[in-house]
């Protein structure tokens, strides 16, 4: 099948990978270049780079939806329209550009978790479980009808960044079944009472509030990871971010933030429960073991962390 492809960061690259192997890629959209790193260099997007090295031809439309775009795409010739990760809301007029529509992968059991940030909310809200769907786009968001879904489990220290990858090559083969399976799919409409949203992070959704539980604080430490990090303030001022930590439930009762020892090891007392870092990075320093940090930083018993 003759494929236009959609899509940008490392998530949409296993997808990409597998429409090569079976399919037709004839022209591959991204996002375009973006200043990033120290130095803030003009940087491609993992996208450009996979298919310029695949001899594909790239488009990095600043807004898709500005006049010109929906002739230009139809005039590469696709069957239909794969997109996954892609950035940009895709008007009608696009959608509709290839003569079967454009599918999505996208990265929750829909209509659950619809936008931009579905890993990194399921993770902070708590859910066990989450999964991948394939739907006919609209031009609603993640509002189309499902086409095939697939669940699975989330594991219990699983990480945002760690179960993303796990879910970017579940959707691909997803993705590979959806269109070898397609014209004898039903597309199922959405329940949309019971859609739920996952909108794009800001910082401030990884600031720790002490005075939630220490079950919410972990989910939250997961969720945030690989961004935007989970940061309180020291008691002595500098920011920390903890990229890892379990639930300690019997821990002894302190004040919220409170540092607290409990048999032979320093944690951080929560509503319910403490929090045990195990990974973090202060201001201006490595990352580092938690207890090594405690070496350095010199926190007396009830010290209090704060958020920033």
């Amino acid at each position: 099948m003759r494929v236009l492809f959609y899509g940008t960061p490392g998530f949409a690259l296993p997808t990409l990978d597998a429409l090569l192997r079976h399919h037709d890629v004839v022209t591959v959209v991204t996002q375009p270049d973006r200043r990033a790193h120290r130095g803030q260099r003009l940087t491609a997007p993992p996208v450009k780079e996979r298919a310029l090295a695949a001899g594909l031809p790239v488009l990095q439309p600043e807004r898709v939806r500005d006049p010109g775009w929906a002739e230009r795409l139809a005039a590469v010739g696709a069957e239909i329209a794969v997109v996954v990760a892609f950035g940009q809301i895709l008007p009608k007029a696009v959608l509709d550009a290839p003569d079967r529509g454009s599918i999505n992968v996208h990265a929750s059991i829909l209509p659950r978790y619809r936008g931009a940030a579905p890993i990194a909310w399921a993770i902070m809200r708590g859910e066990t479980e989450t999964g991948i769907t394939t739907f006919q786009m609209d031009p609603g968001m993640d509002t189309g009808d499902v086409l095939m879904t697939a669940r699975t489990p989330i594991g219990p220290d699983e990480t945002a960044g760690e179960l993303a990858e796990r879910l970017s090559r579940l959707g691909a083969d997803v993705m590979i079944e959806t269109l070898a399976r397609l014209d004898a799919l039903t597309p199922t409409p959405q329940r949309h009472e019971e859609a739920t949203l996952a909108p794009r992070l800001k910082k401030t959704d990884g600031v720790l509030d002490w005075s939630r539980t220490a079950e919410e604080l972990v989910h939250v430490i997961r969720g945030a990871n690989p961004w935007p990090g989970a940061a309180t303030r020291s008691p002595r001022g500098p920011l920390l971010t903890i990229w890892r930590a379990r639930v300690v439930d019997d821990a002894r009762p302190a004040p919220p933030g409170a540092l607290v020892r409990h048999e032979d090891r320093s944690m951080i007392a929560a509503a319910s429960g403490a929090v045990l870092p195990l990974v973090v990075l202060a201001e201006n320093r490595r990352e580092q073991p938690w207890e090594e940090y405690l070496r350095g930083a010199r926190l007396e018993d009830g010290a209090r962390f704060t958020a920033p």
